[in-house]
Parts: C-alpha cells; sequence; structure tokens
C-alpha cells in the first residue's frame, strides 16, 4: 500500500458520492470506517455471500466473481487516480470481491466461514510471497485487485488443508 503518499482528494462521503467508481471502490462506504476498513470491508462480503449464494448456480457465481473483479479494477484504478494515491486503505472493492471468492470454497457452516474470514484477514495483511512483491510492483486497479486475490487462494488452501486434516 502506498499510503504514506499525500492525499490530493481526503476520502468522505461527499468524494464516495461524487461518482459511481468511488462509491464502489469504497465498498459502499464501508471503506470510511476509521478503524480497520479493509477487515470492516471484507465483513461486507457476508451479507452479499449470503443473499446471493443459495440464488445463483456455480458457473453464475463465479461470473459475478469475474464481473465484480474487472469492475473493481475500473473504480479501484479511477478512485486511486482520483486520490491521488494507487491503493487508499479505504478501497476495499478487493477484500469484498477476494473474500466472495474464499467464500465460495468454504465449506459449509459458520465456523468455517469464521475461520476463512480470519485466514483470508492473515494473509492481507501479512503478505507472504509472492502477494508482497505484485503488491509493491503492479499499481493501478489491476495491482489493487489482484494481491487480495492472491491472499483468497492462501486462504482457500488453508481451508483445503484444514478441512484435509479433519478428515
Amino acid at each position: 500500500m502506498t499510503t504514506s503518499a499525500k492525499l490530493y482528494v481526503k476520502p468522505s462521503w461527499q468524494f464516495i458520492c461524487s461518482h459511481p467508481a468511488h462509491f464502489i471502490a469504497f465498498g459502499f462506504g464501508s471503506g470510511l470506517s476509521p478503524v480497520a476498513p479493509g477487515t470492516v470491508g471484507t465483513l461486507v462480503a457476508f451479507p452479499v455471500y449470503w443473499s446471493l449464494a443459495g440464488r445463483l448456480n456455480e458457473i453464475l457465481f463465479m461470473g459475478m466473481v469475474a464481473f465484480i473483479f474487472a469492475v473493481g479494477v475500473w473504480a479501484c484504478g479511477r478512485t486511486g487516480k482520483a486520490l491521488g494515491v494507487a491503493d487508499h486503505g479505504g478501497m476495499v472493492w478487493d477484500e469484498i470481491t477476494a473474500f466472495l471468492l474464499v467464500l465460495f470454497f468454504t465449506p459449509e457452516g459458520l465456523l468455517w466461514q469464521l475461520l476463512a474470514f480470519l485466514l483470508f484477514r492473515f494473509f492481507d495483511i501479512v503478505k507472504p510471497p509472492p502477494i508482497r512483491y505484485f503488491d509493491r510492483t503492479w499499481h493501478g486497479g489491476f495491482g489493487v485487485m489482484f494481491d487480495d486475490i492472491l491472499a483468497a487462494g492462501y486462504a482457500i488452501l488453508g481451508l483445503t488443508l484444514m478441512k484435509i486434516a479433519l478428515q
């Protein structure tokens, strides 16, 4: 993240409501949280998943994730330029999208979903290789979105190994 860079625009409700890309990138406002905006943004994925998972078949759900990833590339790229910070901490669409992917592969049950949340946040915050490399070197909307997809992959792998170990 390049949050140490000077902000040209201070994120606010006025800012995020000034353009659809900003509203999306800031996760419908969840990214304005003064405490742990990435975690708050990740939590937004839960009600989205719970409302859509039973209504969409697997192909449609994965298609939706691909679509909102593409929307995120656009929204985060445009919002990062408007803010003067490529990956502002309040832009949480990447967390929402990636965690929807994690939830798709999470075994049934609230306990598994809680574990999925903890694993995803861990990998998104710690950024083990190669996540940290891509976070530092790939910029723009795609770079913002991509490192969280990698964190999702680590979380899914962790869930899979735990499920295998419990069988």
